[in-house]
């Protein structure tokens, strides 16, 4: 049973998004914070739990954002904080564990970043892995390259299989007003004669660099119910680490940590795959989409590109995946992007790309979201429910 039902996601709190030069982080941080606080409908000194996703290296003319600066920003004196140094996927768990425990009643959970118009995601890359530089190989899309290669050698899979997951999710952002891709279509010749990143890799199988922050709310069942908005129920909740470094991993094909963590968080749900409306999969290139979906046991490995014909994730589609456009069409965010979009539309607020009639798809009841950390060294799953 877990913590089944027992905490609910109350409150999301957005900024504008894309290329934003002159913004800071920590303004991000504070704009997402400050609308989460109001989406919820409470007050600032209600928040007395504050978690910031994680550290990232600040631009060089801007201070190190941590939970002591965004605290006194935002004018408050939580009881409990928390910033993880690495790329751990453990947010919400540590969200939840501290409302378990008592330590305090709402917990804010904030992203906030300006990578696209800064020199700070340039220098997290290239500082990431100084050891393989020499050897031209550094940075997250190279690691992920790596493994999405070793997948091509293990069984049938690769850009045939993937252009159907950048393409139906460019579909989905181009239904969402925010999404960095809102009005720019995309076909699949438009895939196919994409520049190529790193091999395997074609322009469009790489996620986004964004300017902006999402927040989010999480307290009790209880206290939810007094609240604004229609509250979302965390459900199950399961995560794995494999921890290895890709060159040294034996899970570039699976299992990744999606597995496990995905049978954990089954489990706690009382639930089977099948009673899955939609999922909401974090997808920092394509090929993380399509090993997720086979580890959680969407299909067989190989079989990804037949699962994914006939526009199974589209709009209209039998299993709805990443219906905001996701990292590789709406923005990134990390794990706030997959999780705060499923937040929203399971309390109905998705306007044109809204899961029901008006996208010819199933009204969600339950959606199946995750959230992935370094080069598939860590992964956890998230079942929510209406």
């Amino acid at each position: 049973m877990g913590i089944k039902d027992k905490y609910a996601i109350v409150g999301i709190g957005y900024t504008p998004q894309g290329r934003l030069p002159g913004r800071t982080a920590l303004g991000f941080h504070l704009e997402a914070c400050a609308n989460a606080i109001a989406d919820a409908g409470l007050k600032k000194n209600d928040i007395d739990g504050l978690i910031c996703y994680r550290v990232f290296p600040p631009a060089s003319n801007e201070a190190l954002v941590t939970p002591y600066l965004l605290a006194q920003h935002l004018g408050i004196a939580p009881d409990y904080m928390y910033e993880d140094a690495n790329c751990s996927r453990s947010h919400l768990q540590n969200a939840i564990g501290a409302l378990d425990a008592g330590f305090c009643n709402y917990v804010l959970l904030s992203y906030g970043h300006n990578a696209a118009s800064s020199d700070s995601m340039t220098r997290m890359l290239t500082e990431m892995s100084p050891d393989d530089a020499p050897f031209g190989h550094f940075g997250a899309l190279a690691g992920y390259a790596l493994a999405a290669r070793r997948a091509m050698h293990e069984f049938p899979t690769g850009p045939e299989t993937w252009k159907h997951i950048a393409v139906g999710q460019r579909k989905w952002a181009n239904l969402n007003p925010r999404a960095t891709m809102f009005k720019r279509s995309m076909t699949f010749d438009d895939y196919d004669n994409a520049p190529p990143l790193v091999e395997p890799f074609r322009l469009f199988d790489a996620c986004l660099t964004t300017d902006g922050g999402r927040a989010m709310i999480i307290t009790s069942a209880e206290r939810a119910h007094n609240l604004k908005n229609p509250p979302v129920y965390i459900m199950g909740i399961g995560q794995h680490n494999p921890s290895y470094d890709i060159k040294q991993a034996t899970h570039a094909t699976g299992p990744t940590g999606a597995q496990k963590a995905g049978k954990r968080a089954f489990n706690m749900a009382g639930i089977s795959i099948a009673d899955v409306d939609a999922c909401e999969i974090y997808d920092c290139f394509t090929y993380t989409v399509e090993i997720t979906l086979q580890d959680y046991g969407f299909f067989k490995p190989g079989e990804g590109k037949e699962w994914l014909q006939d526009g199974t994730i589209e709009p209209g589609g039998r299993m709805p995946v990443n219906t905001s456009g996701g990292l590789l069409s709406e923005a990134y965010f990390m794990g706030l992007t997959p999780i705060s979009e499923a937040a929203m539309q399971l309390m109905g607020r998705c306007e044109e790309r809204q899961l029901g009639p008006r996208t010819k798809t199933k009204s969600p009841e339950i959606i199946l979201c995750s959230d992935n950390g370094a080069i598939l060294q860590t992964h956890s799953a998230i079942i929510l429910r209406r």
